[in-house]
């Protein structure tokens, strides 16, 4: 085998945290303000981090083995279509109005909004396209990452135990 699963995880746990951070640096020093979609795809990058590093320290056999991969692989693609909205939104943005959204709402209304705002805070227009790389959006760098969230996690289901 090319990756061990443990290798795996860690890298998929790295890419996340590392994804994570760059995202409070484009927020607290470029001062882009995130949108419920960011802070969407944000929790989705936590919720693949933390059951890569959970795997990846309890690494267990068999049953867990396939329910910690199946939920990497849920939040991955639930990652993904969030991007891939997210992207289509800015390719039709001029058919959206501005304005507080219900999803705004909801996101700023739960829990961990409250207990840590400046993680999980919505501010920004979704629609709205204030930074590219290499002529990539942030959604579409998300989408990448995700999609290969993806790949990794269905990967690590279906290898053989190492």
């Amino acid at each position: 085998m090319i990756l061990g699963k443990r290798l795996a995880l860690l890298l998929i746990f790295i890419i996340c945290a590392n994804v994570i951070g760059y995202a409070l640096y484009l927020q607290l020093v470029i001062n882009l303000l995130p949108c419920p979609l960011c802070i969407a795809q944000r929790i989705a990058y936590w919720l693949i981090g933390l059951t890569a590093l959970f795997y990846f320290i309890h690494y267990p056999q068999n049953l867990c083995q396939k329910i910690y991969s199946i939920f990497m692989v849920i939040f991955s693609l639930l990652g993904l279509l969030l991007a891939l909205h997210h992207s289509w939104l800015i390719a039709y943005s001029e058919n959206f109005e501005c304005g507080i959204s219900a999803e705004e709402e909801f996101i700023n209304n739960i829990l961990i909004a409250k207990w840590w705002p400046i993680m999980f805070e919505a501010n920004g227009d979704c629609a709205d396209i204030e930074w590219e790389f290499i002529f990539l959006t942030i959604p579409n760098w998300s989408a990448i990452f995700f999609l290969v969230f993806s790949i990794f996690s269905v990967y690590i289901l279906f290898a053989n135990n190492n």
